[in-house]
């Protein structure tokens, strides 16, 4: 049955705002009718309360960010798990939704479980809020007749996930501000600092000491060709992303990303305890190996070890041991490897690949807090030293002209 958001008035004269199901929106007004309500505006809810149009699909925020999703699956995994029917427990979090777009995404998910829908079908209609990796699991919760439990162990990997990414962006913060504010004053005083010293040096006959020459010229030609500079950056990073879209530029572009000494180590340790986790959820949901492995194959953001994982699959629908085929895959840390076979070996894969998502993560976080922690005395460092040749091309002259006086 088709869910309706209104709007109407009441016998007081008050305006009343809502979501309501009825087979038809005429059937939604007589409902109300019959409330002693008067209609004014009765609207079919769309894919997330939102219009259907391409810019109100584009320029619009999903309902769910990250922490949400993870807060509102926590929610409904506790009400289905004490016993409470889906329906009765989407018309909670409905009623407890404080934004209106979320309501009306609830409630449009009550409606089609209401109307016999599976609700991970249900949840397949919402593609912008629901990953399809979040449906198949909900999905074999439901089959399996472990909905509650499912949604649990969901919403534990969905607040995983979202801790190592903060602990990650939060390692590289300080870094990024660092080199920012470094930029920023560098720039402030090549463009503005330097050529007032060349000012007052122009009268002069004497030579300039090389340094000062030096940073004069950067000056000038920041000064006369920084925006031909800007220019050509801003276009080689739409470039870059243009030709990203091509997907074999982009795997040999994450291919590369990966050998870089440092951040392709990071990069590899990320992607793989995201892999082994989503693998880890979906097979212990009861979704078939075949498809649990595409399924977290699909969500690594590293084309590279992607393809790497679907030729894994690959492996494995010919009848080899999961374990065996990812140790062909070098893009993928041993480690993963060494505890798929243990799973297969003791029948216990879905633990064994958790337990090779928290050491991947563990040493992920490690890695980059060593990074951050170098990073930020080098940083400051360099800017130090960029500062002090700086001040020296100014102090130069200076000190020569001293000289000269005496």
């Amino acid at each position: 049955m088709p869910a309706y958001s209104f709007e109407a008035l009441d016998p007081q004269g008050a305006t009343r705002k809502g979501v309501m199901e009825a087979d038809t929106a005429k059937a939604a007004r007589s409902l109300l009718r019959a409330q002693s309500l008067v209609p004014i505006q009765v609207t079919p809810v769309t894919a997330a309360g939102e219009a259907s149009s391409f810019s109100a699909r584009w320029l619009t925020r999903p309902v769910f960010n990250a922490t949400a999703l993870a807060i509102w699956t926590r929610q409904l995994a506790g009400l289905v798990t004490s016993g409470l029917p889906l329906e009765r427990a989407l018309t909670a979090l409905s009623d407890e939704a404080d934004e209106e777009r979320e309501r009306n995404l609830v409630a449009s998910l009550r409606a089609e479980v209401n109307a016999g829908s599976p609700f991970a079908k249900a949840l397949g209609q919402h593609p912008r809020e629901f990953s399809e990796v979040y449906v198949a699991v909900v999905g074999a919760g439901e089959q399996s007749g472990q909905l509650g439990t499912v949604l649990d162990r969901l919403a534990d990997d969905l607040e995983e996930r979202q801790a190592l990414k903060a602990k990650l962006v939060g390692a590289a913060l300080y870094p990024a501000i660092v080199t920012l504010v470094a930029i920023v004053i560098v720039l402030f005083l090549v463009t503005y600092v330097v050529p007032q010293v060349a000012n007052v040096f122009a009268g002069t006959q004497r030579a300039l000491p090389f340094l000062t020459s030096a940073m004069l010229a950067i000056s000038a030609a920041v000064r006369d060709w920084g925006w031909a500079m800007a220019a050509v950056l801003i276009a080689a990073v739409v470039a870059l992303r243009l030709a990203l879209r091509n997907a074999g530029f982009r795997e040999r572009f994450d291919a590369g990303w990966l050998k870089l000494p440092l951040v392709g180590r990071l990069a590899r340790g990320y992607n793989a305890a995201r892999f082994a986790s989503t693998l880890a959820m979906l097979a212990g949901a009861g979704v078939p190996i075949l498809r649990a492995l595409q399924a977290a194959g699909e969500t690594l953001g590293n084309r590279a070890m992607r393809a790497d994982a679907m030729d894994a699959l690959v492996l494995v629908r010919e009848g080899a041991p999961l374990a065996s085929a990812m140790a062909q895959k070098k893009r993928f840390p041993g480690l993963l490897s060494m505890f798929a076979r243990l799973g297969e070996q003791t029948g216990q894969l879905p633990l064994m690949l958790q337990r090779a998502a928290n050491q991947l993560g563990a040493e992920v976080q490690r890695r980059a807090m060593q990074l951050a922690t170098v990073l930020e005395p080098l940083l400051i460092v360099a800017m130090g030293l960029v500062v002090m040749l700086i001040v020296l091309a100014v102090l130069m002259p200076i000190i020569q002209l001293n000289q000269w006086v005496r």
